[in-house]
């Protein structure tokens, strides 16, 4: 098989893999009103805190910042 067609193949496949992966993340999404699963983070002061944590305790705000600090 000729390299073109070798990576042409293999970006097809990657392209697929990551259309059905994305598809079942897609049918799994939260719906407005869900509850939110629990799952645990790192903050940013090294501590690692779970959702469950503040389970009827207090709200909870993630933000989140793409390439903070980062120089990218």
């Amino acid at each position: 098989m000729s390299q073109f067609a070798n990576r042409s193949s293999r970006v097809l496949l990657s392209a697929l893999f990551a259309v059905v992966t994305l598809t079942g993340q897609i049918a799994a999404a939260l719906e407005v009103g869900d509850k939110a699963p629990n799952f645990s983070l790192q903050a940013s002061d090294g501590m690692t805190y779970s959702m469950s944590q503040f389970l009827g305790e207090k709200p909870v705000v993630i933000a989140f910042f793409p390439k903070a600090f980062t120089g990218g």
